[in-house]
């Protein structure tokens, strides 16, 4: 095997990585040494904005097997067989915390998946709740700036974060879940995903139905204490991507069933409360949840910056019989996200190797900018309509408008007893056991105890306290005992 030389960026053969050319021995250095200028300025550019939300995450290649027949609600093509496999790409995520974050913390986890499939990338991305804390998309910069660090002290600061809370009553069943047992997962292999949005299928026939994607952990649930994260953490702020990587480098390959509940689409009008909520969970009583498929992971990536960090995840990246559905918080998510990568990585992010679609052609007219790597033939035009045998459009919807009759955006259904910000919080504290509501409201009194005004902790007692009088009599007698001590 021929040894390899080390090269500049121009490929010319370096003589001494060790030395910097000099005016004589002792000299000062020469502004001719390119391999000196180059390498600093290149190191000086190393890094890329992270990303505001979901900065710290591990990701894995693997494929999607379809095990059960659901042609009759879409006809999506990566679906349309059992036994079809599609190639994916996965990134998990906390959602808070900056990329130097731990792992094993309170947090919700992204849980976003790439299919590589034969029309198209399709990106499912969703958290492991199968709620959010909030409904609609024009708060989701103040919530986030809530929970990230304070702009004076520079740490995440309990009177933000719970203020904000305070304020948003609709966070009470999302604050339920992490604080809860769930609020920490053990590892990412041992935590389930979920679409969380509702979605739009449609079938061949033109029928639409509305969807909610459940992935199910096949290694089961493991969680973490906050005893036993925070001993986590000191031994291993990585544990997550340490025990991902390590599981699949031994052939231990994780596995999720994909299961989604389906409603037709003439049904969501008059259901009893806003299907398309984010805050909000279809009741498996109502939808039972219908086996789909079964994902691997299978691989790691060789490079974690090129695959991980410059993965591009876009909920509008759809494919014929998948589509969005007026679930406001998904309608802005369809804006915000593509632009977060344009501005992060740049327009031409898409041909990055992790982002370019493997099984199908792209081809359309968008041309030059920073790092374009795709423009046609000598002979392409780079305009539409043209007389010169260009793409051409297909006249063709990925997916059946809203099905909603009349619907746009806002749930035109009379609201029901249920269909407000508590119900669903109570119902989920009830399920629960007599030890695991312990562990529930002393994590919640472990951070709101720490808060500073007491209009503020009065407040979103009252919120617990309206999804089940016991719950919130339970969290302001804790966070009382605490602020006694």
């Amino acid at each position: 095997m021929s040894k390899r030389v080390l090269t500049t960026e121009s490929g010319a053969p370096v003589a001494d990585n060790q030395n910097s050319a000099t005016a004589g021995v002792g000299g000062p250095l020469l502004l001719q040494d390119q391999h000196l200028l180059e390498k600093l300025a290149r190191f000086n550019r190393e890094r890329i904005p992270e990303r505001v939300v979901h900065a710290r995450g591990s990701g894995a290649y693997g494929y999607f097997e379809v095990t059960d027949d659901v042609t009759g609600f879409t006809s999506a093509d990566f679906l349309s067989s059992v036994g079809k496999r599609t190639d994916l790409f996965i990134r998990f995520s906390t959602v808070a915390d900056s990329l130097g974050g731990s792992d094993a913390v309170r947090d919700p986890r992204g849980f976003a998946v790439k299919f590589y499939t034969e029309q198209g990338n399709y990106d499912l991305v969703g958290n492991n709740t199968p709620v959010f804390f909030i409904k609609d998309p024009v708060k989701f910069p103040d919530f986030i700036h809530s929970q990230k660090r304070d702009p004076f002290t520079g740490r995440q600061e309990p009177d933000n974060v719970w203020d904000f809370w305070a304020h948003s009553p609709e966070a009470t069943h999302q604050v339920t879940w992490l604080f809860g047992d769930r609020g920490i997962p053990a590892s990412y292999r041992h935590m389930d995903g979920f679409g969380s949005h509702t979605y739009q299928w449609t079938n061949a026939a033109g029928e639409a139905f509305f969807v909610k994607y459940h992935f199910k952990t096949n290694q089961g649930i493991r969680c973490l204490s906050a005893e036993q994260a925070a001993e986590t953490v000191g031994a291993d702020a990585t544990s997550h991507q340490t025990d991902l990587l390590q599981a699949i480098e031994r052939g231990v390959n994780p596995s999720w069933t994909l299961y989604v509940q389906i409603m037709p689409a003439a049904e969501a009008a008059d259901y009893r409360f806003n299907p398309f909520d984010l805050t909000k969970v279809w009741p498996h009583a109502d939808y039972p949840v219908q086996r789909v498929g079964r994902m691997v992971l299978d691989r790691n990536p060789d490079n974690i910056f090129a695959e991980v960090e410059q993965a591009a995840f876009s909920p509008n990246n759809f494919v014929p019989g998948i589509g969005p559905s007026p679930d406001k918080m998904l309608q802005g998510r369809l804006f915000a996200y593509a632009d977060a990568h344009r501005y992060r990585l740049g327009v031409n992010h898409t041909q990055l190797p992790v982002n370019t679609p493997k099984n199908a052609v792209v081809d359309n007219y968008g041309r030059d900018g920073l790092m374009a790597t795709r423009y046609g033939s000598r002979h392409d035009k780079n305009y539409e309509p043209n007389s010169y045998s260009g793409p051409a459009q297909t006249g063709v919807p990925l997916s059946a408008p809203f099905a909603v009759h009349g619907h746009t955006g806002t749930h035109a259904a009379p609201q029901h007893v249920k269909d407000d910000d508590f119900f669903q919080a109570g119902e989920l504290y009830r399920l629960m056991s007599e030890e695991e509501k312990k562990r529930l409201v002393a994590n919640i009194a472990g951070g709101l105890s720490q808060v500073s005004r007491e209009d503020v902790i009065d407040k979103i007692v009252t919120h617990f306290a309206a999804a089940d009088p016991d719950y919130g009599k339970r969290v302001a007698e804790a966070v009382s005992a605490l602020r006694e001590d």
